[in-house]
């Protein structure tokens, strides 16, 4: 793939670069991820609920030492288009889950948000905390224009934050991702600036 260098790509690095890497509210932070962190990542990656509609999982030790190499590699690429951060509780620093941008259009200023919650924290706002930080993030941080993310149509606890957020479903994209059970559908939302409160 090649990118094309031009001065709008090099102002949103200089953008990035300069960017402080911890967005939190009163509760949770979010914050660059740690080697030691594959401990954490593995208590939540390596339990079959939580990568049931993943096309990864459950994960190994070695395969979880991995991931958070691949998210501190990514972190140091230029132009950085891979935001992976680990989802930590403000009392105590404790790894909660994962949250992630991803920006797949510069140009476009186009980006993908994903989560994911450790289940002993289920069902208590996290997971809507991490979404609205991240899109905060997007777009006052990074100017995106668009954020979207998807979610399998069975993942009604998703659904239900990706709407709970502001972000409106655009439709359903068949057989997107090969999981464990066969091919999953994936809806999509998305939420533009101009809507952003």
């Amino acid at each position: 793939m090649c990118l094309i260098y031009t001065e709008r790509n090099r102002a949103v690095d200089e953008r990035v670069i300069k960017v402080e890497a911890l967005l939190a509210n009163e509760r949770i932070a979010l914050r660059e991820f740690r080697e030691s962190d594959w401990e954490g990542v593995h208590s939540y990656a390596s339990r079959g609920e939580v990568c049931r509609y993943q096309s990864w999982g459950p994960n190994t030790e070695a395969e979880s030492q991995v991931f958070v190499q691949e998210i501190i590699s990514d972190a140091a690429a230029l132009p950085r288009k891979r935001y992976g951060f680990a989802v930590t509780l403000k009392t105590n620093d404790q790894l909660v889950g994962g949250g992630e941008l991803n920006i797949h259009s510069v140009t476009n200023q186009t980006a993908e948000i994903g989560y994911i919650i450790h289940p002993a924290y289920w069902g208590q706002g996290i997971a809507t905390d991490v979404a609205r930080l991240l899109i905060d993030y997007g777009f006052k941080g990074l100017g995106m224009h668009r954020i979207y993310a998807t979610c399998d149509p069975r993942n009604t606890g998703s659904e239900r934050v990706l709407r709970k957020v502001g972000m409106q479903k655009e439709g359903q994209m068949r057989e997107t991702i090969l999981i464990s059970d066969g091919w999953r559908d994936s809806m999509l939302f998305s939420v533009l600036r101009h809507e952003w409160k």
